[in-house]
């Protein structure tokens, strides 16, 4: 059937304006008369029909030329039915080609914008990773800082610990003297004691003044007994103290631990030191208990030595009152 109102008639029409015009009316000319429409196979059909419906007079008047023309008519036709094959083969591999290139177009776009997303989220954490770096190197630059302040604090908790520890030796120097001086007091008492015991018969007469020099020489003990009171007192006193700053560098040192866990080497020397200064302390303490021992039998034999010298008093005078026996 024909498209756009294109039957025979028309076609017939149209070709006759072209022979009055002197063209050819082949099925391209037909076409291009009736303003670029109806199909060419149909154009084609309706010209051989009108080829075919000419009047025998005419066609023996015009063979020679209608043989002419109907070869040309073939050859036209065959010409344009190649040609509209050609160009029918050109279309198809056209729209496919470009429907290879529309596929691919769409999968360069997807592989675009699949690129596209996958660069942003590299770049959200990317963003991530460069604010985590940042804020762990503010934590490590707080946390060295920290160390700096903990390790000076550590140094000074040495000195202080070295400061201790001297004292400590100054402590058992003085211990060691009073402990001394105690021992030469009771040598020198027994020594007194012995030589008292082998001359009291040959000096009789003598009693008295031995016993002003003795009274005189325990008041001279009582204030050196007195003294070492009062240094066993200060002792005892810089002992508590020692033992509190003790106690205080023990908590220190807790809080220390608790606070920097990644020195616990540093800390654990701390430790040692601290529980080898207790020790000391300790050893300390029960040295202050031995010297309170000894300034306790020292009183002790204070006590005894003036109930002696009562003794030796009361013997003296029962001895002046006796009358002397005859030599």
């Amino acid at each position: 059937m024909a498209r756009g109102g294109i039957n025979k008639a028309v076609v017939q029409q149209a070709r006759q304006v072209l022979i009055a015009r002197g063209e050819y009316p082949s099925i391209d000319a037909v076409r291009i008369e009736l303003g670029n429409t109806g199909s060419k196979t149909t154009i084609h059909r309706y010209l051989k029909e009108l080829e075919a419906s000419k009047p025998a007079g005419l066609q023996g008047q015009a063979a020679l030329s209608d043989a002419l023309t109907k070869l040309v008519s073939q050859l036209a036709a065959q010409v344009e039915e190649e040609g509209n094959a050609r160009i029918e083969q050109a279309e198809a591999a056209f729209l496919e080609q470009r429907e290879q290139l529309e596929n691919l177009l769409q999968q360069t776009q997807k592989a675009l914008a699949d690129a596209a997303q996958q660069q942003q989220v590299q770049a959200s954490a990317l963003a991530a990773e460069s604010e985590r770096l940042i804020t762990v190197q503010n934590s490590l630059q707080a946390e060295q800082l920290r160390n700096a302040s903990l390790n000076q604090s550590l140094g000074e908790l040495q000195v202080r610990l070295a400061d201790k520890d001297e004292q400590i030796r100054s402590l058992e120097d003085k211990h060691r003297h009073a402990r001394e001086a105690l021992e030469h007091y009771r040598n020198a008492s027994r020594e007194q004691r012995e030589q008292d015991q082998r001359r009291q018969e040959a000096q009789v007469q003598q009693l008295q003044v031995e016993l002003r020099q003795l009274q005189q020489g325990m008041i001279v003990k009582q204030d050196e007994l007195t003294r070492l009171h009062r240094d066993n007192e200060r002792m005892l006193g810089e002992h508590r103290q020692a033992a509190s700053e003790c106690k205080v560098k023990d908590e220190l040192l807790e809080q220390r631990d608790a606070q920097i866990q990644g020195l616990r080497t540093i800390l654990a020397q701390a430790q040692g030191a601290s529980d080898e200064m207790r020790r000391q302390l300790q050893a300390q303490a029960q040295s202050l208990e031995n010297s309170r021992a000894i300034s306790i039998e020292q009183a002790r034999q204070v006590q005894l030595l003036k109930d002696e010298l009562q003794k030796r008093d009361a013997v003296g005078d029962a001895s002046t009152a006796q009358p002397p026996s005859a030599s």
